[in-house]
């Protein structure tokens, strides 16, 4: 106790000493042997050797841009399509949800319950050409007799869609929940609509959830392949397809983590872009 009173400065960087060995030990290491092994050159059967291989980046850029650029978009469809199913769903379940928000929330978390492969192989079933979905669409006249929804893009970003869905639904909750209704109603007192009142009191107060929601789905849908395996053709793989092939398959390991790296830098530039361009509306609001 003397020595927290004595030197009382250093206490908000002892208390951060937890996470940052954390972050040092499962991400900083990590990341410092993966790019080792990004310029490296060899096979299994020769050995790897360290050999400042740029070309690996260079190479894997050139020849995998098509499925990175086909993850990138994949991703940010899924995260669009799963933020307009969100927000009026958090919305409801934050206003309207009474007693029963919790359950409702609940009913949100529960796909979580099951393991995310078989969630995606029961989207199979579902989009199967003999499934519930495909008849409707056929009965409706949307799908002609040989068309399908299995084995196309569709399916495959409504596999990441789904599967994403409850990581942009809690943060919206969250920040909805918190926002005093109060204020919506002093907007309406002072003679604003409901819709003046939602965007102006509402929606601002919100975008901190719609931030998080946005990152938490977009990043790990851009680096997922598990529905581009299980739910689409090798015409709609994406960069985790062609990592995992790398690394378990052909065994390039040092292409595989110089595509791991190019889409890390992909992902964080998209990040910070959007997370800046957002800053700069709302500092546009503020004036």
């Amino acid at each position: 106790m003397a020595f927290v009173h004595r030197h009382k400065g250093l206490v908000p960087y002892l208390l951060l000493l937890p996470g940052l060995g954390f972050l040092a030990l499962f991400f900083v290491v990590p990341a410092y042997y993966l790019a080792h092994t990004s310029l490296q050159t060899g096979s299994l059967d020769a050995g790897y050797a360290f050999t400042w291989a740029w070309e690996n980046y260079t190479d894997a850029i050139s020849t995998y841009h098509e499925q990175l650029t086909r993850s990138l978009v994949y991703a940010g469809i899924a995260t669009a399509i799963a933020l307009a199913v969100s927000y009026p769903l958090a919305y409801w379940i934050a206003f309207r949800g009474g007693r029963w928000k919790t359950l409702f929330l609940l009913i949100v978390i529960a796909p979580f319950f099951v393991t995310y492969l078989i969630r995606t192989l029961a989207w199979q079933n579902i989009l199967s050409d003999n499934g519930p979905v495909v008849e409707v669409l056929r009965a409706i006249g949307v799908l002609d007799d040989g068309e399908r929804l299995l084995a196309t893009s569709t399916a495959v970003v409504a596999g990441i869609t789904y599967n994403f869905l409850p990581f942009m639904a809690l943060p919206l909750y969250a920040s909805l929940e918190q926002i005093d209704e109060r204020l919506i109603e002093a907007a309406e007192d002072l003679y604003a609509s409901r819709l003046q009142a939602f965007l102006r009191v509402t929606l601002p107060l919100s975008l901190p959830g719609v931030v998080a929601g946005t990152l938490l789905t977009f990043i790990p849908a851009a680096g997922d392949f598990v529905n581009a395996e299980l739910l689409g053709t090798p015409r709609e793989a994406m960069i985790g397809n062609v990592i995992q092939s790398k690394f378990l398959v052909i065994t390039d390991y040092g292409q595989a983590a110089a595509l791991s790296f190019v889409l890390m830098a992909a992902i964080l530039a998209l990040v910070l872009a959007y997370t800046r361009a957002l800053g700069a509306d709302r500092l546009a609001e503020a004036r």
